[in-house]
């Protein structure tokens, strides 16, 4: 169990992708993600995210996402933020995301 504070640590917001790139170096099949978080700035992240989603799918996509881990080196590339996703039964990933258009930069809560 957590407690509140624990949780409190944890800062998730929505942000707008703005580019997504192809990974081929990447471990799994990834993309490269650029995600536009309003005030908090522009983040990249790579995401597991092949299985379900093409890359003009992407695009304009509202996602939630981590944004206060430290960036994390993967090969040549630095993921700045977490994106969000519940895995299904062959862990592919239905990304989170608002069910309305929110705010870039939003935090949840």
């Amino acid at each position: 169990m957590i407690t509140w504070t624990d949780f409190e640590k944890i800062d998730m917001r929505v942000g707008t992708i703005i580019e997504v790139e192809d990974f081929p170096e990447a471990r799994n099949p990834a993309f490269k993600l650029t995600i536009d978080f309003g005030e908090l700035g522009i983040k990249r992240s790579s995401a597991q995210i092949t299985a379900l989603y093409k890359k003009e799918d992407l695009l304009d996509r509202q996602i939630i996402a981590v944004v206060n881990f430290p960036p994390k080196q993967i090969g040549k590339f630095m993921s700045e933020c977490l994106v969000m996703g519940v895995y299904g039964d062959n862990k592919e990933v239905t990304l989170l995301q608002p069910s309305q258009e929110a705010k870039n930069g939003g935090k949840i809560g």
